[in-house]
Formats: structure tokens, sequence, C-alpha cells
């Protein structure tokens, strides 16, 4: 997922964006205004200092003046003994300030019209004319403060927009962490395995989101356990009137009417059988996890089917033991088995393993199931009646137990068509499980 496309990315965009425009502004405004500041104090300073030059350069000897003027000028300012370069009128305020307050100072009989010096109207330095009192002509050249950023000043900026960025993706990080938790705990429900509870601590809104969500949990699991429970109820009591009836059944087990009726009995057996086993697949995921022998225990399962006559094959190796729930994945494989040999005529088992999981597939050469039907078959009670109905023995619950079991095996189940022709059922089972 693009960050772009996050609330984290978006509000920190939002949040990155005001901040960095707001300081930039200011930061703008505020070295525009020290700008003027240093052009108001150098128009108040300079007459002052330019009257100080020519009171000691008038009384210098002629041939020492050229030693004194670096001794006079300044960082924005500087004199010379040379005839003006080229330059043009300068008529700015900020020209005609300099030019009052020098012509205040020394007298206007000793200053000329200030100029400009040629080049980027910006940057080009202005020219003042001054008379010694010999009458020696003296240039004084100007550098007033630049209004704009200066490469240090842009350099500053740059650094103070990436502690922004830092300080922003550390804060929006903080204040969106609550959700990605609520997002992986509202992804960790799973029938058949034991949630865990928010951290309930955090800012106000936190807390009550985490404890609504812990309520939450804790209805859905309190419900799914009533419902296993009503499930368990029924298919055992259910028992005993079906084996009441078998045995009122035996006068007449060789009465076409009485096999009939007891047809309908091992069916409901059947039945029965199944909706006790869901009910057990809903407490799998209290066993605990241990180092189970994946090779060994598939060999024990493919043996088990060929001694029984079907065609079984068997690919692949797991190579090492997987930390799991023995006995869940053993229901879990069996009902697969059972599965692909009923309705596909066989089954071949392929075992593949790499770094995060294992997966064993099951694949068998029957009729398949409509695309559209693969996600049904995995609920509880659901046949497809062209071909799994209860004539040829599906109950519709073998594919939802083993659907059950992988959520408890801390993995999962997925059923596709194979090009070739037969339904392939996927076990996928993490390497580290948690």
């Amino acid at each position: 997922m693009k960050r772009a496309q996050t609330m984290f990315g978006r509000v920190a965009v939002v949040v990155f964006a005001g901040l960095a425009l707001a300081h930039a502004l200011t930061f703008a405004v505020l070295l525009y205004e020290r700008g003027l500041l240093a052009r108001d104090m150098m128009a108040s300073y300079l007459g002052s200092e330019v009257a100080s030059a020519l009171a000691i350069l008038d009384r210098v000897p002629p041939s020492e003046r050229a030693a004194w003027l670096p001794r006079l000028a300044r960082r924005n300012y500087d004199y010379a003994i040379a005839a003006l370069p080229a330059a043009g009128p300068a008529g700015d305020a900020l020209s005609l300030s300099l030019a009052r307050s020098v012509a205040a100072a020394v007298g206007e009989t000793r200053t000329g019209p200030m100029l400009r010096g040629r080049g980027d109207e910006e940057g080009a330095p202005l020219l003042l004319p001054l008379r010694l009192a010999d009458g020696t002509m003296l240039t004084l050249t100007l550098r007033p403060p630049a209004l704009g950023l200066s490469g240090r000043a842009i350099a500053l900026l740059a650094l103070q927009v990436l502690l922004l960025g830092a300080a922003t993706w550390w804060g929006v990080r903080v204040a969106v962490r609550p959700l990605g938790a609520l997002a992986r705990a509202a992804n960790a429900i799973k029938p058949g395995t034991q949630a865990v509870a928010l951290k309930e601590a955090g800012p106000v809104e936190v807390v009550q989101a985490a404890r609504a969500f812990n309520d939450m949990q804790r209805r859905i699991d309190a419900h799914l356990a009533e419902r296993h429970r009503l499930l368990a109820a029924i298919s055992h009591d259910l028992q005993t009137p079906i084996t009441r009836m078998r045995l009122r059944l035996e006068p007449w087990k060789d009465d076409p009417c009485g096999a009939r009726l007891a047809g309908d009995l091992d069916a409901m057996q059947a039945l029965v059988e199944e909706g006790l086993a869901y009910a057990r697949a809903a407490h799998a995921g209290q066993e605990p996890f241990r180092a189970v022998d994946i090779d060994a225990l598939l060999d024990g399962l493919v043996c088990d089917a060929l001694d029984a006559g079907a065609q079984v094959a068997l690919e692949g190796q797991a190579g090492a033991p997987l930390k799991t729930r023995m006995l869940a994945l053993r229901r879990t494989l069996v009902n697969l088995l059972d599965n692909a040999i009923k309705f596909g005529g066989g089954a071949r088992v392929v075992v593949a393993r790499t770094d995060t999981e294992l997966r064993i597939a099951v694949r068998d050469s029957g009729p398949g199931i409509p695309d559209t039907e693969l996600h049904k078959v995995l609920e509880p009670f659901y046949r497809v009646e062209s071909s799994r109905n209860r004539a040829t023995g599906g109950t519709g619950l073998g594919l939802a137990i083993a659907s059950e079991l992988a959520a408890a095996l801390g993995g999962g189940l997925r059923l596709s068509n194979r090009s070739e022709g037969g339904l392939e059922a996927m076990l996928s089972l993490p390497a580290n499980p948690e």
C-alpha cells in the first residue's frame, strides 16, 4: 500500500505542508524585516561615519590617503580615490535617504548625486561622489544589506524544514499507531483462535476505542462459544433417539421399507457425527503447539488410505519438523483426503516448504466446484448440489471443519479449480507460529 493512500501518509503530508509553509513565510518575513532594519541603521549612522572619514582624509597628507582608505572601509561601504565608473542615476527611496544622510553630515557642497553602478539592478552598488577640502574627488561605494535570502539563510531554512519533517513523521506515527494496532487485532480475530486483548492505555480516545473493541471481541467469543455448545448439545442428544430407532428397526431390517429407513438413520448419524466434529473444531485453538514430523504424518495418512483401497500419492517433503497443533493438523488432512477420495476418486498430496510457510496441496481429478461457490463451500452445511450432495455422502461440514481447523493452526485453507480438471485444496501453515 502506498504511503499517500494511508492515513499516516495523508495526515503527515497535510501537517508537514502546513507547518513548512507557515515556517517558510515566517522565516521570509523575519529576514525581510531584518534587512529593512539593517538599511535603516545604515542610513542613520552613515552620515556621521562619512563625516569622520572625510575629516581624517582632509588632515592626512595626499601621499598617505591611499593607505588610510582600507582602514576607513566598512562591511557595507568603502572609499576609492579614482574617477567614477560608468553609472546611472539612482532614484529609489533608499538611495535618496542615504544621500540626504551624508549631505546633512558633510554639507551639500561636498557631495554629488547618488548613482547606481552598471549591472544587475538589484545587486548593483550605489556610488556617491565626495570632495575633500583640497578638491580631491573621492568615491563612496555603498552595498546596502540585501532583502532576499542568502545562501546561509537558505541552508538554515532547509535544516529547519528537515527537523520539521522528522517531528511531523514522529508525531503522526505516534498518533496513528493505535489505529494500526486496532486493524491488526481485528484481522487476528479468527474462529478457533484465542484473541489477544488490546492494551487499554494512552489518550482517552484511544483507551475508549480499545475498551469498546475488547468488549466487542468478548461478545463475539461468547456468541461463538454458545453457538458451538448448542450444536454439540443437539448433536449429542440426537444420538440416543437415533440408536433407539435403529434398534426398533431390527425386526424389519430385511423389509425394503425398513432398509430405506435404516439408510436414512445412517445419514442422520453421519450428520450428527459431523456436527460434533465441527463443535470440537472450535476448541482446537486450546491444543498446545509442539514439534511434528510432517513427513511421517503424511506418510502414515497416505498409507492408511492406500490400505483402504484408495488411489493416493505423495510428492515432496517438508524436510524438517514443524511446530504446530498435531491433532488439529491431522483432522484437517484427514478431512481433505476424505473429501478428495470421495468426490474426486483419488488424491495427490504435494508438499512444499519456504522460509515463511509450509504448503500442503491436496489435489483430485473430480468435477471440481463452480468458481462462484468456492468460498461458499467453506461455510457450515453448504453443499454444491450438482456434485457434492447428501446422496453421495456429503453433509456440508467437511470443508467447513477443515477451514476452521486451519485457522486454529494459524494458517489458512484456499480452494481453487485446476486447469487440467479437479479441485485443489491448499493448506498453508506458518513456519514459526506464535
